[in-house]
């Protein structure tokens, strides 16, 4: 039985209360290695919930901030430094430990790295990361899509290993409620204001959920806010529960981003109940979403409106098929315990 150690990071509790995408496929994959017979431990903020042995003696930075209110900014460097000795004194109990933050853990991991699988959950292609991996060649990485794998050095790339979730999570649903959905944060790289003016174009209702985003929190007010109104409207952050079911009565998801997106875990999620996506041709989009299949891939705001005209074209039975041949968490599982064999076996 395989060893494994899931390092998550400290922002939110395992599984998250509503937005975190990171931490819910943390979860679904250790959920899903334990289901398939590995050992797993997952070390987390002490507020997580998941059904795995975890470690964790400190809460999340959010547990702290709903608490406190502002936190002194140096909380964050003192969360990951108590998560690294969580991890620097079990580090002998793993055949792999699989790291899904940033940067820290490389050093702790020292000669045990080329055992050791980090997941990135983010865009790679910038300055912090290219000098992280000049200076960590021999770190293993798996990449979430093939794009963010075009940003990873050659010595660094461990393979390819698209998200997955729990496959009942989202159930199908034929039925619809004529709407289109945008579920993303209020941020210029998710662009919920192009989703409002193409929903406005087709002449069509769309709702909206998502936090406003922490790091750009004008852009909710200055370009989002005043085009809501009786069809266009913003309803907040959403829990699983409320963001299956605006998923399952939309006609389609929109997610129009403007940035290299390297997967985007809620079109998989519309997948799951039957949903159509109708996405940009940016980032990961060509590889999830399956053209006149699961949705329509687009480049402008015109063909977006006109994909919503072929909707009817699409079988929203046959896309929870797809979502169930592709992107189940046990899919995933099964390929991280490929890539852990592998290491191993160096």
């Amino acid at each position: 039985m395989i060893r494994v150690a899931q390092v998550a990071p400290t922002i939110f509790p395992v599984p998250p209360a509503d937005h975190g995408g990171t931490e819910r496929v943390i979860h679904d994959l250790s959920v899903a290695l334990k289901r398939q017979g590995v050992n797993v431990t997952l070390l987390a903020p002490s507020d997580s919930a998941a059904d795995v042995e975890s470690v964790g003696d400190l809460p999340s930075l959010s547990f702290l901030e709903a608490k406190y209110g502002t936190v002194p900014p140096s909380i964050p460097a003192v969360l990951e430094a108590a998560r690294l000795e969580d991890l620097r004194i079990r580090l002998d109990r793993f055949d792999i430990v699989h790291c899904h933050g940033e940067f820290f853990h490389a050093t702790l991991l020292g000669e045990r790295r080329k055992h050791s699988l980090t997941t990135i959950h983010w865009r790679v292609d910038e300055l912090d990361r290219e000098l992280f991996f000049a200076r960590f060649p021999d770190l293993p990485v798996a990449a979430i899509s093939a794009s963010q794998e075009g940003g990873i050095p050659q010595s660094n790339r461990a393979g390819i290993v698209h998200h997955g979730i729990e496959r009942d999570r989202y159930r199908f649903s034929g039925e619809t409620g004529g709407y289109l959905a945008f579920v993303g944060r209020m941020t210029d790289q998710k662009r919920p204001d192009k989703a409002i003016r193409v929903a406005k174009a087709a002449n069509r209702p769309i709702r909206l959920a998502g936090t406003v985003d922490v790091g750009n929190p004008r852009y909710f007010d200055s370009e989002v806010r005043p085009h809501l109104s009786d069809t266009a409207v913003y309803v907040g952050p959403l829990g699983d529960r409320d963001k299956a079911s605006l998923l399952s009565g939309a006609d389609a998801l929109l997610f129009p981003i403007d940035w290299p997106e390297p997967f985007g875990l809620v079109m998989i999620e519309a997948m799951a109940c039957g949903t159509p996506v109708i996405a940009w041709r940016k980032g990961s989009v060509p590889e999830v979403v399956e053209e006149g299949l699961t949705g329509f891939i687009v480049d402008t705001e015109e063909e977006a409106v006109a994909a919503i005209g072929r909707l009817h074209t699409l079988d929203r039975a046959r896309i929870r098929a797809r979502f169930e041949e592709r992107f189940t968490s046990d899919r995933m599982a099964q390929d991280y315990i490929a890539l852990y064999r592998k290491l191993l076996g160096r």
